[in-house]
């Protein structure tokens, strides 16, 4: 191999060391570096190495120089992302329902290694495994790609959708026929993903749990013209869809005890503006769709929160509230 080709294999190599293997407490030292070269049979010199981290900091690779005794050392400190920033990342692939224990394991591992060898360590020394309801459809990811070609490609989708049963297995809808369907969106919420589709035959846009999907293949048909104006409104829908899934929009005024001030916050978002009513409480007026998945959600307060207007919503949610006593 020439020497040109040398130097070229010798920098890429330089580079994924110290990116892998150094970080501002484990500098490496000129020897620790030239004994990882001939470990991967690529000359190298002591008196070189210097040339070449100047030669990777001209090309914009911020290598830094420290001492480790009497010998210069170096170290790669300006990473992609931070400790914090990958903790993060490794929270949120661990708290995902939908992404499976071998997935998860899987992703761990690629995400704590951008933190170089030593950073990896430590993350995957303090993880703290929270989420035992993982899913167990290994097809998600295949899923996931083979719907985000076909919404880049505006074409339509088939699949089967399933339900689990008692036994674990699968139960198919509509006796295992297949569903046609216009992908508009990947939507993921509250540990699952889901896909967001138009139907043009009943003119009315559905979800579907992205694990709870089989045998996912794209069309060759093009989508219609509503479906692509959807995307444009998909983060509206799944404001509302997600939120308090389907049923009649309506404005409603809430009144609750001041410590639920977070939880209103967090369902409606922190722009509401509330007022304060007698006894210590709180009136939030906010758009809600009445659903059950609404009053459910009222419910689970118990006094602590009510609906105080308009009055056909007063008298439906008294109705319930009646329903669920008797």
């Amino acid at each position: 191999m020439s020497q040109k080709n040398w130097q070229k294999i010798k920098l890429v190599k330089l580079l994924e060391l110290l990116r892998q293997q150094s970080d501002e407490q484990h500098p490496l030292t000129t020897n620790q570096i030239c004994d990882y070269m001939h470990s991967n049979d690529i000359p190298c010199d002591r008196r070189v190495v210097s040339r070449d981290i100047a030669l990777l900091n001209e090309i914009g690779i911020e290598i830094l120089e420290t001492a480790v005794g009497r010998s210069k050392a170096y170290y790669v400190d300006d990473r992609s992302f931070s400790a914090p920033e990958l903790k993060i990342l490794i929270d949120a692939v661990q708290a995902a329902s939908f992404i499976t224990d071998k997935k998860t394991e899987e992703l761990i591992a690629k995400i704590a290694n951008l933190g170089g060898t030593h950073r990896a360590e430590i993350l995957k020394s303090n993880l703290v495994c929270f989420n035992t309801r993982k899913h167990s459809n290994e097809h998600i990811y295949y899923n996931v790609n083979t719907l985000e070609d076909a919404i880049q490609q505006q074409k339509k989708v088939i699949f089967r959708y399933f339900d689990i049963d008692i036994d674990r297995e699968k139960v198919y809808r509509r006796d295992g026929h297949h569903y046609v369907v216009e992908p508009v969106a990947l939507v993921y919420n509250e540990d699952n993903y889901y896909v967001v589709v138009y139907s043009a035959r009943h003119d009315n846009t559905a979800n579907y749990r992205v694990d709870r999907m089989d045998s996912v293949e794209i069309i060759d048909e093009d989508i219609s013209e509503k479906a692509i104006e959807l995307r444009s409104q998909v983060a509206k829908y799944t404001e509302q869809a997600f939120k308090m899934y389907g049923g009649e929009l309506k404005t409603v005024a809430l009144e609750f005890d001041k410590g639920l001030t977070g939880v209103v916050y967090d369902r409606f978002g922190e722009g509401v503006k509330l007022m304060t009513s007698v006894e210590d409480r709180n009136i939030a007026t906010v758009g809600v769709q009445l659903s059950p998945t609404f009053w459910g959600w009222l419910f689970q307060f118990g006094k602590q929160m009510r609906v105080i207007s308009p009055d056909d919503v007063v008298k439906e949610y008294r109705a319930r509230a009646e329903e669920v006593l008797s």
